[in-house]
């Protein structure tokens, strides 16, 4: 029940986007498509999740135990840096048009705050192996989810007509901004 909890308040309840406003680089940049922001999630999700795994048994059973968890950030980086170079080769080989497509926000998933902010929280909840992995796949899901509903009214919205004043990134702030209220909702739930 724990675990369900731990990962059910990662995704809906704590949403890294629209509650703790990590990675509004990509949440801005890449949801203007569907197709491109579903891409983004499955990156993102298996980064956060493997990097959850691996931070969490690099955290638990190195540094601690070598008393150098002082090096929690520089290593956590590291490792999130590795990753998201595995994940952009395999893209550029496997599915070139979705390479493309990212862009310049494929690398930028190494600089995102909500990877790296996941796993700096996972070791100050002091969540074990298990419960970073869940919590990681949880975020992750809440960002999926996020970007996804964006991408989608995004695409709505280019058929509105909007008020010069209003169109580009400032209707797409006003709209992160009634969702992170909608999702407010949830945090009754705990």
């Amino acid at each position: 029940m724990k675990l369900l909890m731990i990962g059910f308040s990662a995704a809906l309840i704590n949403n890294v986007v629209l509650s703790q406003f990590f990675g509004i680089c990509p949440f801005l940049g890449v949801s203007k498509k569907i197709d491109t922001a579903a891409g983004m999630s499955m990156a993102v999700i298996f980064v956060i999740t493997i990097s959850s795994f691996i931070t969490s048994l690099i955290h638990n059973y190195i540094l601690t135990p070598l008393g150098v968890t002082y090096l929690d950030t520089i290593v956590f980086i590291l490792v999130i840096a590795s990753l998201v170079q595995f994940v952009e080769m395999f893209l550029k080989k496997v599915i070139p048009s979705l390479y493309a497509a990212l862009g310049v926000y494929l690398p930028l998933i190494t600089t995102n705050c909500a990877v790296l902010g996941v796993a700096i929280l996972n070791v100050q909840k002091s969540y074990g192996v298990i419960e970073s992995v869940i919590n990681g796949v949880g975020t992750a899901l809440g960002f999926s989810i996020s970007i996804i509903i964006m991408a989608g009214l995004r695409e709505k919205m280019e058929d509105n007509d909007i008020p010069k004043a209003f169109r580009g990134i400032p209707i797409v702030l006003i709209t992160a901004g009634l969702m992170s209220i909608a999702f407010m909702g949830f945090a009754g739930l705990k």
